[in-house]
């Protein structure tokens, strides 16, 4: 596993990433993406800081030392121990980093007990499964096609969306752009899918893809939206923008141009029935949710003691309908723990020996 350090050093690797028409040079020195590296560099380093890895970590069957929503979880006190993980890193951000490494584990997780799922590419969900419980690297992902007529078909934007334009003996060479990049700009690797149904008709199964690339890989650039870290920095201090100056996770459109994804990193190639299936079919709802549902309850924590703390000092605390406006936040916040603690405690049985988060107690999520 990497520390902060190493983290860092991992970002600046000759990425392509453009702000405002400008190319940055280094993301971990500019002001639009620093502050917001060096909170996911927290999190690294609260891997190998003995009091919080106690609650983050745990050996792989393997033998790697992991963040423990990283591993498939073979009984409840495992998920529960991984939903306790999930809290301890989202409270370095008091919940408002939603998009932090641990939520795209909701799918590499799930890559080892699933790997029959991917027909043709079961060894690598199985390699790729070892390797980020080995390295945790931080992954996001695009499965959103960009916004364009919706009333024409998927054929008639085809240019547009990722596909495969050449087929080699070594990989295939993809084209197109997909959305939305969160903190794209500060993570190890792009998961590339489709979140809606893959249908092209007339036999074009270009579309139905799904990978991983590496965000410096050549023909790779990240287009990252307005900067809230970068406008906290021009327009004030860290005083009047405690929040978004250091926790903002830029979004950003991906564009590939003709980058060259090798057979290894490929999970489904022209299989509409595995890139349709795979959010629903692999467990991967069930542990987003988990994280989802985990990290708002840290927030809710953070806004429940922030209006307490308000209403104390403007001195307000002491009003009926202040407490009870109060007192729904709180409701709040019970509710969200107890049903990550329900979903957690009473899971759904999983493929190979494992269990997922119960699913029917996310819908109430």
């Amino acid at each position: 596993m990497m520390n902060g350090k190493e983290y860092l050093e991992s970002l600046r690797d000759g990425r392509t990433v453009f702000l405002n028409g400008d190319k940055v040079d280094d993301v971990t020195t500019h002001p639009a993406y620093r502050n917001s590296a060096r909170s996911i560099a927290q999190l690294y380093d609260a891997l190998h800081e003995p009091v919080t890895a106690r609650i983050l970590t745990a050996k792989t069957d393997e033998g790697h030392t992991t963040h423990k929503f990283f591993k498939a979880s073979k009984n409840a006190t495992e998920l529960l121990e991984a939903r306790d993980a999930i809290a301890q890193w989202s409270k370095l951000s008091y919940g408002f980093m939603g998009r932090t490494p641990d939520y795209k584990a909701a799918f590499t997780g799930s890559l080892g007990p699933y790997s029959d799922f991917y027909k043709g590419f079961e060894d690598n969900a199985k390699r790729w499964y070892e390797k980020t419980t080995r390295d945790v690297p931080f992954c996001n992902h695009t499965i959103i096609n960009p916004a364009m007529d919706r009333n024409k078909p998927l054929h008639e934007n085809k240019e547009v969306f990722v596909r495969t334009v050449e087929e080699r003996d070594d990989g295939i060479i993809v084209s197109g752009a997909k959305m939305v990049g969160t903190s794209a700009a500060l993570t190890n690797y792009n998961f590339v899918a489709n979140y809606s149904p893959v249908d092209l008709g007339e036999g074009d199964r270009s579309h139905a893809l799904i990978f991983f690339v590496p965000m410096n890989a050549s023909g790779l650039k990240m287009i990252s939206r307005q900067s809230f870290e970068e406008t906290a920095a021009k327009s004030g201090t860290p005083f009047d923008y405690p929040l978004s100056s250091r926790f903002d996770e830029n979004d950003a459109v991906i564009v590939l141009d003709h980058v060259f994804v090798p057979w290894e990193n490929v999970f489904a190639y022209n299989n509409v029935e595995i890139a349709n299936g795979f959010r629903s079919k692999t467990g991967w709802m069930n542990r987003y949710t988990f994280h989802g549902c985990t990290r708002y309850a840290v927030k809710l924590d953070f806004m429940a003691g922030l209006l307490m703390k308000a209403t104390e000092m403007a001195g307000t605390n002491q009003f009926r309908g202040v407490q009870a406006n109060i007192g729904e936040v709180l409701a709040f916040r019970n509710m969200f723990w107890a049903i990550s603690t329900a979903m957690a405690t009473d899971p759904m049985e999983g493929p190979n020996g494992t269990v997922l988060p119960n699913s029917t107690y996310a819908t109430a999520y």
